[in-house]
């Protein structure tokens, strides 16, 4: 089992941490959560936007990345005195964002649609609207992996920068005082990186979340020591438990949408599929792992033939002193 106590969390501190995934952190493991958002969120102004050209009541369909978007979009069709028509659909990327829209419209379940975890859920749900005009909401930070599977399923879609992400100085934390650092997005990294270009992930290790974010460690010349997702820990809390309890580090999964994996089925039915893996000196961990194993079978495949020849012999020599 492996030793932590103090953890920073790139987050803001949840109304009741009895009612958050972080309830079985401080309760089982009795580690010592401090969270802190590593970034501040500011709306792009109206006749800022103005200049994009971009007409919101022109799309028949948004695209909700996360609560900040919702707040944005109707933020700045307020200040654009832009009326949205009833028959707006929503698409967002969990629950908790869909539920997040009865604080500016009337929850209606025939024209507000989520994923059940992932983005790529979202795509699949979104195959049967396809045909919608989309309008993304969304930050200046760069959403790589989304672009690409919206890309990939062929959604028209329009970027929408409606508001930006600006870095903290997180010297006053004085982050090299905690065994673990909590980040989520690609702007936690930078925010880190800035203030501590020269942190020992050694001493203070980092988890992550997102392929997005691990490459931006990797960029940083971080070390990343708790990857999430995995097939066992889809959450980050479920991977610093895994982590803590000493558990093996599984291989980074990034989902891929179902509509995705059938347009790929004839070209990969003869070959092996790979896993994805996010984090390559894991990778060369496993591939180093799975050698050693075939070694040692292959050498105790060796021992017991010497071992039957040997019990073969011994029997040959009773025989013909009898």
């Amino acid at each position: 089992m492996t030793k932590i106590k103090n953890v920073l969390i790139s987050q803001p501190e949840p109304a009741d941490i009895s009612k958050s995934p972080y309830k079985s952190l401080v309760e089982t493991h009795h580690l010592n959560l401090t969270f802190f958002k590593f970034f501040d969120i500011v709306g792009v102004e109206a006749k800022d936007f103005r200049k994009e050209r971009i007409y919101l009541k022109d799309y028949t369909a948004v695209i909700f990345n996360s609560k900040n978007a919702i707040n944005h979009y109707f933020r700045l069709a307020k200040e654009l005195r832009e009326e949205i028509p009833d028959s707006m659909k929503y698409f967002c990327a969990s629950e908790a964002i869909a539920l997040y829209l009865q604080n500016y419209i009337l929850y209606r379940k025939r024209k507000i649609f989520f994923g059940k975890q992932t983005f790529a859920d979202l795509i699949d749900v979104m195959y049967k609207h396809k045909d919608e005009k989309f309008l993304f909401p969304c930050s200046d930070e760069p959403q790589t992996e989304t672009y690409k599977l919206l890309d990939k399923a062929k959604y028209k879609y329009t970027k929408a920068c409606m508001y930006k992400s600006i870095p903290k100085d997180l010297k006053s934390l004085n982050v090299e005082k905690f065994d673990m650092v909590v980040v989520f997005t690609p702007i936690g990294v930078k925010a880190l990186a800035t203030s501590y270009p020269k942190l020992d992930t050694e001493k203070t290790m980092i988890a992550a979340f997102g392929a997005s974010t691990h490459v931006a460690l990797a960029e940083a010349g971080f070390k990343l020591t708790v990857p999430a997702p995995t097939r066992s820990a889809p959450s980050m809390t479920a991977a610093i438990e895994d982590f803590i309890l000493g558990k093996v580090a599984e291989p980074v999964l990034i989902k891929k949408p179902a509509i995705l994996k059938k347009a790929t089925t004839k070209k990969t039915t003869t070959k092996q599929n790979k896993p994805i893996i996010a984090n390559k000196a894991k990778y060369d961990e496993l591939l180093e792992n799975k050698r050693k194993k075939a070694l040692e079978k292959k050498e105790e495949a060796l021992r017991r033939k010497a071992e039957k020849e040997r019990l073969l012999l011994e029997t040959q020599k009773k025989e013909e002193n009898q």
